[in-house]
């Protein structure tokens, strides 16, 4: 997760550091994120022992989410230094990364047994959150543009879809940045209370999974969520999440080729390339490293072993999230943007939910 401002800046890029000093001024961002993964780690190790030594009743509170305060605390007290800002960025490079390798963990039979009513309702929260945010944007009298980059955010992969967006519908930097500043917030949101919701509605692993793949947009936050709730979760979220970037190049072809047809963005040349340049390329890898272990082309050790890189990978987004939200930072852009998302989130969170829980319990997810 990163703050709005810093996310804002890197839209626009600056002339290339060479190779080997950019690499040099990761290492200090990569050590600090390591350090707050491990941190969050040895928590949940310690608790875990303490608890089971003198038979303290405890819930068990996962890495993740120990990671993630370790790394607001930072961020939100003494602050995260330059020195350390590059290596920290890393933090999406390593949830693509973790992402990929989790392939190993699902045959393509578990990936087509996600079902076609989960396939429907993805497309469903889609189409509901595109719709139902130009409504509310259209209300609360918000900038056209700055209304379609909430929409796309909320309907596909939070600030990576805002980003591809922005160039593509010719936006402003400030509309960006408005827009990015209300998807962090709610999604930092979201890791406390969809965990304590589906615990409260005693939602099964998959029918948790599967809402939080739809509700949450950053893909970081809907893996944290979903890992936060059990693992099996966390691989539905994961699974479902990846369905929705998946369809980020055709949404974004959308709205280049409306703001084109108004005379206020280029004209979209050759579609199939806009869509190339779009699509997540780390969901090819996903797919490739799964349809590798459908053929059986990796040895159990093997597979155990990129289980536990995909972990370590989470480890360090885990950290970054924490370590990228300033909510200083997020209280500066103003309350209309946020007030439009944030009913919009609470309104597709409420349906899909509705959703995703009579489909489990009278479809049998």
């Amino acid at each position: 997760m990163a703050t709005a401002a810093n996310t804002a800046r890197t839209i626009g890029l600056d002339e290339p550091a060479p190779l080997g000093r950019r690499i040099l001024a990761l290492i200090p961002g990569l050590l600090l994120l390591t350090a707050v993964g491990y941190a969050g780690k040895f928590i949940e190790q310690s608790i875990a022992t303490y608890t089971k030594s003198h038979h303290v009743t405890f819930p068990n509170i996962e890495y993740v989410l120990w990671a993630i305060v370790i790394g607001l605390i930072i961020a939100n007290t003494t602050g995260v230094p330059r020195i350390f800002q590059a290596g920290v960025a890393t933090y999406e490079f390593w949830l693509k990364a973790g992402i990929v390798l989790l392939g190993s963990r699902f045959l393509l039979g578990d990936i087509l047994h996600l079902g076609g009513i989960s396939l429907l309702l993805v497309a469903f929260a889609l189409t509901l959150s595109l719709t139902f945010m130009h409504l509310l944007g259209h209300t609360f009298k918000l900038k056209p543009k700055l209304t379609s980059l909430l929409a796309v955010g909320s309907s596909i992969c939070g600030v990576s879809a805002i980003i591809a967006a922005k160039p593509a519908i010719e936006a402003d930097d400030e509309d960006a940045s408005y827009a990015i500043a209300a998807i962090l917030a709610l999604g930092a949101i979201s890791l406390f209370t969809f965990p304590l919701i589906g615990h409260s509605l005693h939602l099964s692993d998959k029918a948790y999974g599967l809402w939080t793949g739809l509700a949450v947009d950053n893909t970081a936050e809907a893996t944290a969520a979903g890992a936060l709730y059990s693992d099996a979760a966390g691989k539905v979220a994961v699974l479902a999440k990846t369905t929705r970037n998946a369809l980020i190049g055709f949404v974004v072809l959308a709205y280049a080729l409306y703001w084109a047809s108004r005379g206020e963005a280029q004209a979209v040349g050759n579609k199939a390339s806009f869509l190339w340049r779009k699509f997540p390329k780390f969901v090819l890898g996903f797919l490739l490293i799964s349809l590798l272990a459908t053929l059986g082309t990796f040895t159990k050790v093997q597979l155990t072993s990129l289980a536990n890189l995909s972990r370590w990978a989470f480890l360090l987004t885990f950290a970054g999230v924490g370590l990228r939200t300033s909510f200083r930072e997020l209280g500066k852009q103003g309350w209309r943007p946020f007030a439009v998302g944030a009913i919009g989130e609470i309104f597709i969170a409420v349906i899909t939910l509705g959703l995703v829980y009579g489909a489990d319990r009278f479809l049998h997810l």
